[in-house]
């Protein structure tokens, strides 16, 4: 999807505009893929602006750190109020925010250490990741022949940017053969997740979804519905998926901040169920969509206030 340019982008340590928000050729970020980042939603919840989970995406960020070995260079608190301020500063309703700690240009090679930690947020407006029909009508998939790394070969708990060429090559895939996302199985061809998503199944009324151990992100978004799902008295599961199992579920739906809850219509051109949105993945949309956009209840204490900035031109490096 085309970003949608915003005004201002926190990085070198102060807020600069658009187009001098840049890093140089040399940075070992840019070539090894040596950073972490978080994707985090914002809702405009009719009151205000809300972000969603900004204490676990956060936290999630700087465990990436700690398994990259690097040194955020800011507290949790600190990168908090600056993702708020970059929904503030740049006037957004709703949005999608984007921190990003990358290693700099002290250094080449294969080893970073010596190579400082710099942070980068921005916040743009974004659509439906998957498209905006997504949500009803829910998306067709594909089983990728692109394979999950497990953790004897990458880190699947870390969310670091090296990492996303193979859901690269998996989405790519994808588009060329006509589906709108892959699903990736792991080395012992278990059903892991999506190029950019958690993956729920539905079958007899429980909702299963691959444990951590089956090389999968642990998913903020995840996190949320399984939550909302046991609220609501669902039987939710953690067990091994196998790829038939997909193709006889009643119910399919992927989770992440991007896809938000979006419902699996087919894999491989088989139908999912009737070949529609189901019913359980339905209520569950409803609850989630009801909290993050203030028609429900936040119950769990999952969205974070955002104050309206009414700073009309702020100097750069303010």
């Amino acid at each position: 999807m085309p970003i949608e340019r915003s005004e201002w982008i926190w990085i070198d340590d102060q807020w600069k505009p658009w187009d001098e928000a840049t890093v140089h050729l040399t940075t070992h970020g840019l070539h090894y893929g040596s950073s972490v980042f978080e994707g985090i939603r914002a809702y405009d919840t009719g009151e205000t602006t809300a972000i969603f989970r900004l204490g676990a995406h956060i936290r999630r960020l700087l465990d990436s750190c700690r398994i990259m070995r690097m040194d955020p260079g800011y507290t949790q608190d600190q990168i908090e109020e600056l993702c708020v301020e970059a929904v503030g500063r740049n006037r957004l309703e709703s949005c999608y925010i984007r921190p990003l700690i990358y290693r700099g240009n002290e250094e080449m090679g294969l080893n970073p250490t010596d190579c400082s930690s710099r942070l980068a947020i921005y916040a743009v407006r974004w659509g439906r990741y998957l498209g905006e029909e997504a949500i009803e009508q829910g998306v067709d998939a594909a089983v990728s022949s692109w394979r999950r790394f497990n953790s004897n070969t990458a880190v699947p708990l870390g969310k670091i940017s090296g990492q996303y060429v193979t859901n690269q090559f998996v989405s790519i895939e994808a588009r060329q053969h006509g589906y709108a996302e892959g699903i990736m199985l792991d080395d012992r061809g278990l059903v892991c997740e999506g190029a950019g998503e958690n993956l729920f199944l539905i079958r007899d009324g429980v909702i299963c979804t691959p444990p951590l151990y089956n090389s999968i992100l642990g998913g903020i978004t995840r996190d949320s519905v399984i939550t909302i799902a046991r609220d609501l008295k669902y039987d939710v599961r953690f067990q091994p998926i196998a790829r038939e199992e997909l193709y006889l579920a009643d119910e399919l739906f992927m989770t992440g901040t991007a896809a938000e809850v979006s419902p699996v219509r087919s894999v491989d051109r088989i139908p999912i169920g009737s070949g529609s949105r189901g019913e359980i993945t339905h209520h569950l949309q409803e609850e989630f969509f009801g909290l993050v956009e203030g028609r429900l209840p936040d119950r769990h204490d999952w969205l974070t206030p955002v104050p309206r900035f009414t700073v009309a031109t702020p100097a750069a490096g303010a």
